[in-house]
């Protein structure tokens, strides 16, 4: 199938497919004696992994290397179990982050309740959120 096709089918643009074959996540077609490229089926079912992995958060470089290794007749269940164990962790830290975060908004806020506005210091921007030096990044509460 042409690229335009193939590209409503996986509800894709053009320039997608293209940028996919040059990054090495979708194989190059083959061309038709005009030039167009010619893909088969089977570009279908690859695209309809690369969506689904970026679904569950893998980068295409990730996906590059799991489609490299089919590619190669390799079965890449085990590399995207590491990969997965890996992304779930990353999650799992950013989302202690986050509620961490939260802690410190709340803790703002309940203070900024009992905050008189025209106790600011002119010189600051505003003494509801205040830097420390020590602790780049968080806030003081």
């Amino acid at each position: 199938m042409r690229i335009s096709e193939l590209a409503n089918r996986a509800r894709v643009t053009s320039k997608t497919l293209r940028y996919y074959e040059r990054i090495g996540v979708l194989p190059a077609p083959s061309r038709s004696a005009s030039g167009y490229r010619d893909y088969r089926p089977d570009a279908l079912d690859r695209l309809g992994f690369i969506r689904a992995s970026q679904a569950v958060g893998l980068s295409l470089g990730e996906i590059r290397q799991v489609v490299a290794l089919r590619d190669r007749g390799e079965a890449p269940c085990d590399h995207v179990y590491q990969l997965l164990q890996r992304r779930t962790s990353e999650l799992d830290e950013r989302i202690d982050e986050l509620q961490a975060l939260r802690r410190d908004l709340r803790a703002l806020t309940k203070r900024a309740r009992q905050l008189d506005p025209t106790d600011c210091n002119p010189r600051g921007v505003c003494h509801l959120i205040q830097s420390s030096v020590d602790t780049p990044g968080r806030v003081e509460g």
